[in-house]
C-alpha cells in the first residue's frame, strides 16, 4: 500500500503513472472522435489565395473533401494523431496534476496555480506531440504527396532535416501557453461554479455533465483567443507542401505579417469556427474521460 509520504502520491490520491494512463486515455478518445473537424480546420488554415476549401467556409470545405476524396479524406493522418495523442496527453495531465499540487499551496481553488500548471503541462507535452502534429497536418492536406505516417517522416527527414519536425515548436508553445492557461483556469472555475449551483455529496460524486459543460466552455474560450497563433503554426508546419507557401522565416511576427499582407487581419482568424467546433466537444470529451478514468483508478 502507498503511504501519504510516498512521492508518487498526489493530492487526489493517485500515483504518477495513473495520471499518465488517465491522460492518455482521455487524449486518444478526444482526438480520434474529433479528427474530421480538425482536418477541416487544417485545410482552411493552410492554404491562401483561391483554394476552394478556404473561401467558402466550413460547409464548402466539407463538401469539397467529400466530393473529391470521399469520407476517408477526413481521416487522412489519423494514425499520426493516434501515435502522438496518447503519450502527449499522458505527459500533459500528469505534469498538470503535479504542478497544480505544488503551486496551489493547499488552495484547491487557486486560478493562478491552475493557469501556471497548464503552461508547464503544455511546454512538456508539446515536445512530445509536435513532430507527430507536423506529420498529421501534412497528411491532412489536399493531394498530400505522402503515403502514410512513416513515408512522411522519412521524406521530411531526408529532404528537410529533423528540424522541420520541430519548426513550429516555438509557435506551438507560444500558442498553447495562453491556450492552456485560459483553458485550465476556465475549466476549474466553471466546474466549481456548476458544483456550487448543484451541490453533491462529495467530489467523487461530481456528475459527468459538470465536467463536460466546464470542458466545453473552457475549450471555446481558449480556442477563440489563440486562433491567430494556430494559423501561424499551421502555416509553418505545412509550408512548401501541396501548394502552401514556402516561408522565408520561421519568426512568428514575420508569418503574421505575411498573412496580413495577403488577406488582411481576417486571415489570422481562418479556421476559427471549425477550431471552436473542435475544441468545445473535444474538451468536453477529454475532461469527462479524464475524470472518469481518475475515478476508476481511485476505486480500484
Amino acid at each position: 500500500m502507498v503511504t501519504d509520504a510516498s512521492p508518487l502520491l498526489t493530492h487526489d490520491g493517485l500515483e504518477f503513472c495513473q495520471y499518465m494512463a488517465a491522460g492518455s486515455i482521455a487524449g486518444s478518445i478526444e482526438h480520434m472522435a474529433m479528427f474530421p473537424v480538425d482536418t477541416l480546420k487544417t485545410r482552411m488554415q493552410a492554404m491562401t489565395g483561391l483554394d476552394p476549401g478556404h473561401h467558402g467556409g466550413v460547409r464548402r470545405a466539407l463538401g469539397s473533401i467529400l466530393k473529391l476524396e470521399g469520407p476517408s479524406g477526413l481521416y487522412r493522418g489519423i494514425a499520426a494523431m493516434g501515435l502522438g495523442a496518447g503519450p502527449a496527453h499522458a505527459v500533459y495531465f500528469s505534469v498538470y496534476e503535479i504542478c497544480k499540487e505544488k503551486f496551489s499551496g493547499g488552495n484547491r481553488n487557486n486560478p493562478a496555480a491552475h493557469a501556471a500548471s497548464g503552461v508547464c503541462a503544455t511546454i512538456a507535452s508539446d515536445g512530445v506531440m509536435t513532430p507527430m502534429d507536423v506529420v498529421k497536418q501534412r497528411l491532412q492536406l489536399k493531394s498530400s504527396p505522402y503515403k502514410g505516417v512513416w513515408d512522411c517522416v522519412k521524406k521530411v527527414l531526408k529532404e528537410e532535416g529533423a528540424g522541420a519536425l520541430y519548426a513550429s515548436y516555438r509557435t506551438t508553445v507560444v500558442m498553447n501557453a495562453p491556450f492552456t492557461a485560459v483553458h485550465f483556469a476556465t475549466y476549474e472555475a466553471v466546474k466549481r461554479g456548476l458544483t456550487e449551483l448543484s451541490p453533491v455529496n462529495s467530489e467523487e460524486d461530481e456528475r459527468v455533465v459538470v465536467h463536460a459543460t466546464a470542458g466545453a466552455v473552457s475549450g471555446v474560450a481558449a480556442a477563440a483567443v489563440t486562433t491567430p497563433l494556430d494559423v501561424v503554426k499551421t502555416q509553418l508546419q505545412c509550408q512548401g507542401v501541396c501548394g502552401c507557401d514556402k516561408l522565408c522565416s520561421s519568426s512568428i511576427g514575420d508569418v503574421i505579417e505575411s498573412v496580413i499582407k495577403k488577406e488582411g487581419y481576417r486571415g489570422l482568424m481562418r479556421g476559427c469556427l471549425p477550431r471552436m467546433l473542435f475544441h468545445a466537444p473535444a474538451a468536453a470529451i477529454c475532461w469527462s474521460s479524464y475524470e472518469a478514468s481518475k475515478s476508476f483508478f481511485l476505486r480500484f
